[in-house]
């Protein structure tokens, strides 16, 4: 089992979604297969923490599903069969958004539950990483 720290767009506001099970989907799209790509597998644990802000959340990932060379097609069938529990509405805008990138990554979530707030040390992740995998979260909490 794999340990995973998931950094949002606070503007965005989806932890709260997430702890209230509205959001069951984390998704992440990409122009390159980075982390988790083929990293996260069910019966892993993803943190969740808005970026510049503690760690604040945790789920057990479910089920993991993997797209690649995307297309409008493939883009719009992903949104219309998950947009709603990934809270990404099936859109032109949203479409377009995603045009640009090659991968997607759906990690179903259950469980998610509000934790104590602690921080990390994201020393040799790279300062734009939005997704840390970690073998222990002990590894990186400060």
């Amino acid at each position: 089992m794999m340990e995973h720290i998931a950094i949002m767009k606070k503007s965005w506001g989806l932890l709260p979604k997430i702890l209230s099970g509205e959001k069951t989907i984390e998704s992440r799209w990409y122009i390159n297969r980075v982390a988790p790509w083929n990293r996260i597998a069910a019966g892993d644990v993803v943190y969740f923490k808005d970026s510049g802000e503690p760690v604040t959340a945790r789920a057990e990932v479910s089920e993991v599903r993997q797209f690649s060379d995307l297309s409008r097609e493939s883009i719009r069938s992903i949104l219309g069969e998950y947009g709603s529990r990934i809270g990404m509405a099936p859109t032109e805008e949203t479409i377009d958004w995603c045009a640009v990138k090659n991968y997607c990554i759906l990690v179903f979530l259950k469980s998610p539950q509000e934790i104590e707030p602690f921080k990390i040390d994201k020393t040799g992740f790279g300062s734009a990483a939005a997704w840390l995998v970690v073998g222990d979260i002990a590894e990186i909490r400060r």
